[in-house]
């Protein structure tokens, strides 16, 4: 496991608390102390940090390496416990993230809770490198690569049945198309993660979901 893997997993055990979290919490500080972190991107799931360090990849990046690593809170509940075991109160990081527009509160609570800023808005989160996707990271990809490309993808992912399937269930007929291809990512474990990738490395340059990018931006400072 490399320590930036390792500084990863301890982390999130650290914040989570419980049977583990004294040991957990020393090994964060071991690693941090040795492979010193620039900043840690915080995101709320595997799938985001799927999308981001794919788009690191295809621009020829690799964040771990870099000092940039991605950390997966888990659900956006836990986000301040995160601040406040890797922010000025804990391992004093730099730290950065990425939410959804639904769960901004969180986000905003927990950097006036660590002690990063008096409940800011949205203008003052992205100065401190906190950016908002709307409605979520799913949308902002379907919308960048609009319909059409999403739904080339779910054919060259094998899944063109099982979307047809699923647009034909009642609960699905009166949405629109964005809205059925987003609710059909969310239906199967792990399948968010898939389409984050292959979502991710359709885009061009231009196109790049703007929270993603300043994200991205924001990990070379």
């Amino acid at each position: 496991m490399s320590d930036a893997e390792g500084f990863r997993s301890a982390a999130v055990a650290w914040a989570a608390g419980g049977h583990g979290a004294r040991s957990a919490a020393a090994r964060a500080r071991e690693l941090a102390a040795r492979a010193r972190p620039r900043r840690v991107l915080l995101v709320e799931g595997p799938s985001d940090r799927v999308a981001v360090e794919t788009l690191a990849a295809c621009l020829g990046r690799d964040l771990d390496a870099e000092g940039f690593p991605v950390v997966p809170l888990g659900g956006v509940t836990s986000i301040g416990r995160f601040l406040e075991v890797l922010g000025p109160r804990g391992l004093d990081l730099d730290v950065a993230g990425l939410c959804d527009a639904a769960e901004e509160r969180w986000f905003r609570r927990g950097l006036e809770r660590a002690g990063l800023g008096d409940a800011p808005g949205r203008a003052d989160m992205e100065r401190r490198g906190f950016h908002v996707c709307v409605a979520d990271l799913e949308d902002e990809l379907i919308r960048a690569a609009g319909a059409e490309t999403v739904r080339q993808v779910i054919v060259d992912e094998g899944e063109w049945r099982a979307f047809r399937t699923f647009r034909n269930q009642p609960a699905q007929r009166e949405r629109t198309v964005e809205q059925q291809l987003h609710r059909f990512m969310g239906t199967h474990s792990g399948r968010k993660s898939r389409y984050a990738r292959a979502l991710v490395r359709r885009l061009e340059p231009a196109g790049v979901p703007r929270p993603l990018a300043r994200l991205l931006a924001d990990a070379t400072a």
